[in-house]
């Protein structure tokens, strides 16, 4: 048995942790690294296979140790295994270990083809509501479904986990996402961002764009949530990412779904607007208190922003959207964001809702066919703004490493 073996996991993993900071491991490094796989094996002594797992977890720490597992197929095999193995297998070490190899977009390819049903695996104990460790599984899941071949497997995974009605697995992890203690023992915060990239593919959008099934009235709430910044950022990506079929616009700014509300109110402050402003906002925004706090994340807000703007593609998105007073969320957001990039997408949107509307033939912004001389004279000034919204960025934090904030006595850093 393994647990027999003359040397402990502990030694061969502290030998196959050599591994040099650059370039392609060393052959003995390999042979080392292998020299791990017998103690992670069903059957392993359990003090001796918690150990190899921690050592391969600590290997996945460091990209020279990611680059050497990659080319340890039947170790990834036997990783992907423990994951979901049962107690007492080291199934965290292993899932977390996985987090960190998904995290990497280089490891994806080998992952898959050492262990085909792994986005399958990870489902099943992603969805399982005893699973001491769901939500690993899901932060794996979320990190391995960012890129195409690895979404559309774990895509077709869902289909098979329910045969029958199409559907029926992005309906369970919807419902686990949206059903408060589902899992006892874990949050599935990473679901969302696993829902968010699966939102990137047609057969997902058009289940999620279903009107019989109420899936997007079950997300918008969750654009509130005040746990996870995780969450919120998964849920508003899966919405922005609905927001690209424009042929379903006026049903989500309808009243079945009435999206824009849930969209604006995590970007309105605690503005005091007049009689007459505050007549033309949606109910939900009138009257905010004074102690309102706009989303804190700059990445979600300039999600929000682009999700809105995916809104005004159409002439009646745009009118829809004018209409419900988003420009005077807009303008005190304008005023009040500090990040240069987000200010950038709030001016661009604020020019669409004040500006003169398209030509006749254009109004369907989604739709308009660029010439590809002002496509790439676009794409210049993009980089431009871009590299101007950085070089503000870096001198901030200059300024922040010149002149700190001053701490009373005995405060602790934040």
């Amino acid at each position: 048995m393994p647990g027999d073996a003359g040397e402990s996991a502990a030694d061969a993993a502290s030998r196959a942790g050599g591994v040099g900071a650059g370039g392609p491991p060393a052959p003995e490094a390999e042979a080392e690294a292998a020299e791990l796989l017998p103690f992670l094996a069903p059957g392993a002594r359990a003090d001796l296979q918690a150990a190899a797992a921690r050592h391969v977890l600590a290997l996945t720490g460091s990209g020279p140790g990611r680059t050497l597992l990659a080319g340890q197929a039947a170790l990834l095999r036997a990783l992907a295994a423990l994951a979901a193995a049962p107690a007492p297998a080291p199934a965290r070490d292993a899932a977390r270990a996985l987090v960190n190899l998904a995290a990497d977009p280089r490891l994806h390819e080998p992952l898959l083809a050492a262990a085909p049903a792994l986005p399958a695996r990870l489902l099943g104990r992603a969805l399982d509501p005893q699973w001491p460790w769901a939500e690993e599984a899901a932060a794996a899941l979320a990190n391995l479904s960012r890129e195409p071949a690895p979404c559309a497997a774990l895509l077709e995974a869902l289909a098979a986990a329910e045969p029958g009605e199409a559907g029926l697995g992005l309906e369970r992890l919807v419902r686990a996402l949206c059903t408060p203690g589902y899992n006892a023992r874990a949050p599935l915060h990473y679901l969302a961002p696993v829902l968010s990239n699966l939102s990137q593919r047609p057969a997902a959008r058009a289940f999620l764009l279903d009107p019989h099934r109420c899936v997007v009235q079950r997300l918008l709430p969750l654009t509130q949530d005040p746990d996870s910044t995780v969450r919120r950022g998964g849920v508003v990506g899966t919405l922005r990412n609905c927001c690209f079929e424009h042929r379903h616009h006026e049903w989500l700014l309808g009243p079945e779904v009435d999206i824009l509300p849930f969209l604006l109110l995590p970007l309105a402050g605690p503005e005091d607007f007049s009689e007459e402003e505050m007549e033309r906002l949606p109910v939900d925004l009138q009257y905010l208190p004074p102690d309102k706090q706009r989303e804190p994340d700059a990445d979600i807000r300039k999600m929000l922003i682009e999700a809105i703007m995916l809104l005004t593609a159409t002439a009646p998105g745009r009118r829809q959207v004018r209409d419900q007073g988003a420009y005077l969320i807009l303008r005190e957001l304008h005023s009040w964001e500090p990040e240069s990039d987000v200010r950038g997408a709030c001016e661009k949107l604020i020019q669409v809702l004040i500006g003169d509307e398209p030509q006749r033939g254009m109004e369907n912004l989604l739709e308009v066919q660029v010439p590809e001389d002002v496509e790439r004279q676009l794409q210049e000034l993009d980089r431009r703004e871009q590299e101007q919204c950085q070089r503000e960025q870096q001198e901030q934090q200059c300024q922040q490493e010149l002149s700190p904030e001053p701490r009373s006595e005995g405060a602790a850093p934040t």
